[in-house]
């Protein structure tokens, strides 16, 4: 997207595109701080200063901090009318960041390659867009500013930092919830929505097979793990293929399998774990009983098993109805924008659990930069194309006004 039919798509219709690409400079700023400095799950501490700062400059604003561990919300409003949540994640990941940018990470081994600070940059400028038209009383209603720690890492108690701030309480009240996620195989001018059922569960199976072990060179003096392992492994890699309806989106992969210490020494165990996703909690619970079951093979040949599945992010479900809020806003402010009606893929999303509780909508917002080149999620070379910023300030803060003023 280039020349002066750019610039007019990206600029969009009414107030609230103009105030957020009068914005930009201050979203850009913003972001790369933020990027140049990232932090991993429960230690956004400087992140979530920055984020407090500049919420309480915002008249009419209330802020607190320490919510769930390290998160900041910042809330507009008197109490009364229904009330809007938006949600921003803060936290980074352990990679080391190989760009030649300007702003990249002053952080060895940590870098935002989610997104996580364009989420951030975005939520700061729909709130000084909203703080202007609260001061103005020019909206109704009330909004919830959440600025969450730790989506990607669960702390020693095996939460994600949405748990800790749904148990905070910062749900209470709250009518409708809204969040974003960047989407880099998409173009600025480009966003993707999906009804119901978007992002897979997450959960973690921890399996370990126990044989006798032995000397290498006398291997039917004993039970051999690594052997009674392979069955297990068939059926691992079949249970999709074979147990699950091909109309269902299912993952069973195994990530890691560790055995032995030396090259005559047969071990006494082997240990394997992997990822279990899908798309519906039917499928969800299913899919851990044949698991369990592939492992119970080994015991027919003599082995002895443990099994634990680690539960994670339930499936992100968007409530149709913010949907449609999010598509008409779209409309009406991008007319020329491409919508994409498509799930977001099997990874998972902990704002799934703020969508089992209130009626809510994550969107993914085309941020690819135009020189052609891939910058995946989660890669070292992630980055973004910064006039996606405006525009997804533009489509929170309008379409949380228009759900405020109708209903």
């Amino acid at each position: 997207m280039s020349g002066r039919s750019g610039e007019k798509l990206l600029r969009g219709t009414g107030e609230t595109a103009k105030q957020a690409m009068d914005l930009l400079p201050q979203l850009v700023a913003w972001r790369r701080q933020i990027h140049a400095y990232p932090e991993l799950s429960f230690r956004e501490f400087e992140t979530a200063r920055l984020v407090s700062e500049v919420l309480a400059r915002i008249p009419g604003m209330t802020v607190e901090t320490e919510v769930g561990v390290t998160g900041v919300v910042g809330r507009l409003g008197n109490g009364d009318g229904p009330t809007v949540a938006l949600r921003a994640d803060m936290d980074a990941l352990p990679i080391q960041e190989v760009t030649d940018r300007s702003y990249r990470s002053q952080n060895p081994g940590v870098m935002h390659a989610c997104g996580h600070d364009a989420h951030i940059a975005i939520l700061l400028g729909v709130a000084r867009i909203l703080g202007e038209m609260f001061e103005g009383g020019r909206c109704p209603g009330n909004i919830k500013f959440i600025f969450q720690p730790a989506e990607e890492y669960t702390g020693a108690d095996g939460k994600s930092g949405a748990v800790h701030m749904v148990e905070a309480g910062v749900l209470e009240d709250v009518d409708m919830a809204l969040a974003l996620h960047m989407a880099p195989e998409w173009p600025v001018g480009t966003i993707q929505i999906h009804d119901g059922y978007s992002m897979a569960s997450v959960d973690t199976f921890h399996g370990t097979i126990y044989g006798t072990g032995g000397h290498g060179a006398y291997p039917h003096r004993g039970t051999d793990p690594t052997f009674l392992m392979v069955p297990v492994l068939q059926a691992l890699h079949g249970i999709v293929s074979r147990r699950v309806s091909p109309l269902q989106p299912a993952a069973v992969s195994v990530g890691q399998i560790h055995a032995g210490t030396a090259s005559n020494v047969i071990p006494s165990e082997v240990f394997l774990q992997g990822t279990i996703r899908s798309y519906h909690p039917q499928i969800r619970e299913q899919l851990i009983e044949e698991v369990e079951r592939a492992f119970t093979l080994a015991r027919q040949l003599g082995g002895e098993i443990h099994f634990q599945v680690d539960r994670g992010e339930p499936v992100l479900y968007n409530e149709p109805q913010v949907n449609q809020r999010i598509l008409e806003t779209v409309r009406t402010i991008y007319p020329d924008f491409h919508v994409v009606k498509e799930p977001f893929g099997m990874a998972g999303e902990d704002f799934s659990y703020m969508t089992d509780k209130v009626a809510g909508a994550m969107f993914f917002l085309g941020c690819a930069l135009p020189d052609g080149v891939s910058r995946e999620l989660h890669t070292p070379i992630f980055d973004v194309d910064e006039r996606c910023l405006p525009v997804g300030a533009a489509i929170m803060a309008e379409t949380a006004i228009r759900y405020l003023k109708n209903g």
